[in-house]
């Protein structure tokens, strides 16, 4: 990190010209080590005391969060439609007398999957392209196409294309919003504002899920077009709103619109674009992107020059540079983390939970209200990480979340295996059930729910960070369509032993979070080279620091043509 404060004139020193550090230097320019966290002055504090004096980039988050709410929505709306009668009665080849209807059911909750997957790969070079939030406004456009197909559809064909196309719409919004999130957030509150996305989702779910219940006792068609039409309103409503919201001030900077990066940032920070906060942040993300430029240089030397073939070329090697040396292990984290947020069993104990309620002598009424409750505590929970995710910081929820969800499958699994042919004659182990049902989607909305959700959108450099929140991305949804396809026959052939294997799985989660995951609390995207460590040769610290060198003696040559405000002058 450049520390603005006090700065010397970069002309004072021999060793300033030289781009090299001397000892009467070391206050003006300071890397990302450990050290420099204390040197920093924060824009306010952490929780939701941080969110309220950063109102402005709040309400940036949370609109963009919108995108999560649709994506939440369409998630939830299908589960209910897809045992209405209404809806049977028109696409017979799904209800439950029909032959094949199991495949046909899959293949058309697959669709989404898979277009989803499509969707969010596709993602990572198109917000790099036309900017984070004009992406978001191509997915809206796509998703809504989407919608107008499923709401209108008189047969199966077109409702699976409505599916498909809504899919790719949802995988783009998926990527982009917490992409956009983090990269206007304060470091203080990044967490906070990043946790809006699975605020967001399973917002979307719960309203889903209580709206097609309502609508469900409507007579005719309406009961099921109406639910998909009405999630074109939030998606419009995203989709125009956010052409008011600043651009992100990283984007602009990467893509060398340095003086716009700064208005923007200092719109987001709701401070004068001369506050010292600003200015250092401002050069951070200046030299970070500079700096991975330069490397980018290094690396692919014969793809530098202007032209279309070579465009295409850098943006396949790119992608590769995700999987090389000096990302690997942020890859690595990112695909991961997804990759347990569904393998941990939130589907799973989904699924089972109406098999549950039924074999307990619910009737179908209060079998689907116990279902919208699970739901509701999922919510709960992830209103907590609101507050825990940057108090206590992402891997100390990893962790506990990982062994509550770990106990809670267990003890699950030990009641069914149990009690599984005799529910009627057992309801204390039942409703024990019940209760460690309710732990558990408490447990991972407060944990595994919010944060892999905000990981993968900060740990990755400025000239990756969109192409490796893809592919995060993209591990959360092939990971959803598999689960998708193994816990039906998991639950129906192996009973308990469901229960034991996504347990294995919340056992694997804390181990591989205890060796793997670093601490990203309070810290700047800037900061994250050191975070894991990738900065790690005296050569890529000459090179980083003389672009810092350079960044301030052009600021410095700036103001003293123009006489315009000196930075740092205002901690005076």
């Amino acid at each position: 990190m450049i520390n603005c404060t006090n700065i010397p004139h970069p002309d004072t020193t021999e060793d300033a010209k030289n781009g090299s550090r001397s000892p009467d230097d070391r206050g003006t320019f300071v890397h990302h080590a450990e050290a420099v966290w204390n040197q920093r002055e924060p824009y306010g504090p952490t929780g939701l005391k941080g969110v309220t004096i950063s109102s402005y980039a709040a309400l940036c988050a949370a609109f963009a969060a919108l995108g999560g709410m649709v994506f939440g929505y369409d998630q939830g709306v299908v589960s209910v439609i897809l045992v209405m009668p209404q809806f049977l009665s028109r696409f017979t080849r799904v209800s439950e007398t029909a032959s094949g209807a199991g495949f046909w059911k899959g293949f058309l909750t697959a669709m989404i999957e898979l277009g989803a997957l499509i969707g969010a790969l596709n993602q990572g070079w198109v917000a790099d392209k036309i900017s984070r939030k004009h992406s978001i406004v191509v997915a809206v456009i796509i998703f809504t196409v989407g919608s107008i197909l499923q709401t209108a559809s008189n047969g199966y064909a077109l409702l699976i294309v409505g599916r498909f196309v809504g899919g790719v719409g949802i995988g783009m919004l998926s990527m982009v919003a917490p992409l956009y999130i983090s990269e206007i957030s304060p470091p203080e509150i990044r967490g906070a504002l990043l946790v809006l996305e699975e605020f967001s989702i399973v917002s979307g779910i719960v309203i889903a899920y209580w709206i097609t219940y309502g609508t469900r006792f409507m007579g005719g068609e309406w009961a099921w077009r109406l639910p998909f039409l009405l999630q074109m309103i939030p998606s419009t409503i995203l989709g125009l709103g956010i052409l008011f919201f600043p651009f992100s001030p990283r984007w602009l900077a990467s893509n060398g619109r340095d003086d716009e990066a700064l208005q923007s940032l200092g719109k987001l920070r709701q401070l004068p674009v001369t506050d010292h906060r600003v200015q250092q942040e401002w050069f951070d993300i200046r030299a970070e992107a500079a700096f991975h430029r330069q490397t980018s240089a290094i690396k692919h030397p014969n793809l530098q020059s202007k032209s279309t073939a070579n465009s295409i070329k850098l943006e396949l090697v790119s992608w590769l540079d995700c999987f090389r040396k000096g990302c690997w292990g942020r890859t690595h984290i990112g695909i991961g983390v997804m990759f347990f947020q569904q393998f941990v069993g939130i589907n799973a104990l989904i699924y089972y939970s109406p098999t549950l309620f039924e074999t307990m002598g619910l009737d179908y009424s209060m079998q689907l209200i116990m279902s919208g409750v699970l739901n509701v505590t999922q919510l709960v929970g992830v209103s907590t990480s609101i507050w825990t995710i940057d108090r206590f910081g992402r891997r100390p929820l990893l962790l506990w979340g990982s062994f509550f969800m770990t106990v809670s499958h267990l003890i699950i699994a030990v009641f069914v295996g149990k009690y599984n042919k005799h529910w009627t004659e057992h309801r204390g182990p039942g409703w024990a059930s019940v209760a460690f049902l309710l732990f558990y989607m408490f447990s991972f909305g407060s944990t595994w729910g919010p944060v892999p959700w905000a990981m993968p959108s900060e740990i990755f450099p400025s000239s990756l960070r969109a192409k490796g929140v893809a592919l995060a991305t993209c591990s959360n949804w092939l990971n959803n369509f598999i689960i998708g396809l193994i816990t039906p026959p998991l639950v129906q052939n192996t009973g308990f032993g469901a229960y034991t294997f996504f347990a294995v799985f919340c056992l694997l989660s804390l181990a591989w979070t205890f060796f793997f995951i670093p601490e990203t609390r309070g810290r700047t995207l800037e900061q994250m080279d050191h975070v894991f460590k990738d900065i790690n040769s005296e050569e890529e610290e000459a090179r980083r620091h003389a672009i810092e060198v350079g960044i301030i003696a052009d600021h410095h040559r700036t103001t003293d043509a123009g006489g315009k405000h000196h930075v740092g002058a205002d901690r005076a």
